[in-house]
């Protein structure tokens, strides 16, 4: 089972109302709903504050969590775009109801929620002010307590305010980024570590700083999108290089484009092998990614038409070694 919580919360009684938090909340539903090649991933369940005749109380808000995090299960996801509140009790979530923000839910029962779940993997992401407090101890914030299987991604830190831009959130605009296929692996998977990395390189040092916290024995993938390789070529790489340190071997046979004078040189450049041809096709698609570099040649064209090697980075190892584990 899968199933995702996704909150966003305009509309509040008595504090200031929000203007993007329902729309985010609508463009992660979507992400997480869809693989992105259409089949069911998550099975969602969407609480969005608009207005008067639309809210969601505190009451409304604790149970879903709570129901999120009950039975078992591969991987339960709560979002929530609204109002955050912090004071020396801790963190609360804002519903629509609240008065004084310390009337919310508080963030410490969610994590015991979280905590004490069976579920394999329970994701929090938060898109609220002093959104970081989540998971931190109760006497010394700066130690995260937090169970085995359990990832907060926040916002902000404990100290900051999330901020919008254009009727969005940056942070949620960021996260719709890294699932829509920005963060996805050479697998194609998005895991919680690939969307913090690249909110965490999309903001810079004086914006707003995300926070992740995270007790893993693995990431699970929240959602599937389009690999940069074919599958079948990844697995190959094992193939091409089958010990660690491999050097392969390039010559010009290996590069299928000639010009018309060296055909007509005597000395001739070596006629192109169609095999081989085809492996260098995949060797620079791994180029184009990251996991092969030529050595003493700025191009791979250089590379071949010079006979020199290329070797694997050790993004490339690292993918290597899977394959040949048969992980792949």
């Amino acid at each position: 089972m899968r199933k995702a919580l996704v909150v966003g919360i305009n509309y509040y009684e008595n504090v200031s109302p929000l203007f993007g938090c329902v729309n985010d909340s609508f463009a992660v539903k979507a992400m997480l709903e869809r693989h992105a090649d259409g089949s069911v991933n998550f099975g969602v369940k969407h609480l969005a504050a608009t207005g008067p005749s639309d809210l969601c109380d505190r009451d409304q808000l604790r149970e879903a969590i709570e129901s999120l995090f009950k039975g078992d299960g591969e991987v339960s996801i709560l979002y929530f775009a609204g109002h955050g509140h912090i004071e020396a009790t801790g963190g609360y979530l804002c519903s629509s109801d609240v008065k004084s923000g310390n009337d919310g839910v508080p963030l410490a029962e969610i994590m015991t929620m979280a905590n004490q779940s069976r579920i394999q993997n329970r994701v929090i992401i938060l898109d609220s002010c002093h959104s970081g407090v989540a998971g931190g101890s109760a006497l010394q914030q700066k130690v995260a307590e937090i169970s085995d299987g359990v990832t907060i991604l926040t916002a902000s830190t404990a100290e900051q305010y999330a901020t919008e831009e254009n009727g969005a959130g940056v942070f949620t605009n960021l996260l719709v980024d890294a699932l829509g296929g920005a963060a996805g692996n050479l697998v194609g998977d998005v895991t919680p570590g690939g969307v913090y990395a690249h909110v965490d390189q999309s903001l810079g040092p004086w914006a707003q700083r995300p926070v992740f916290k995270t007790n893993v024995n693995r990431f699970v993938s929240l959602r599937k999108v389009q690999p940069p390789l074919e599958l079948t070529d990844l697995r190959r790489i094992s193939e091409l290089f089958p010990v660690p340190g491999h050097h392969f071997q390039l010559d010009p046979t290996y590069e299928p484009e000639r010009h018309e004078s060296w055909v007509q040189d005597p000395q001739g450049v070596p006629a192109p092998i169609p095999e081989h041809n085809e492996i260098f096709s995949v060797l620079q698609k791994y180029n184009r990614v990251g996991l092969v570099v030529p050595e003493d040649a700025p191009h791979m064209w250089h590379a071949a038409m010079e006979s020199k090697t290329v070797r694997l980075t050790v993004l490339g190892e690292h993918y290597r070694q899977l394959a040949e584990k048969g992980l792949i």
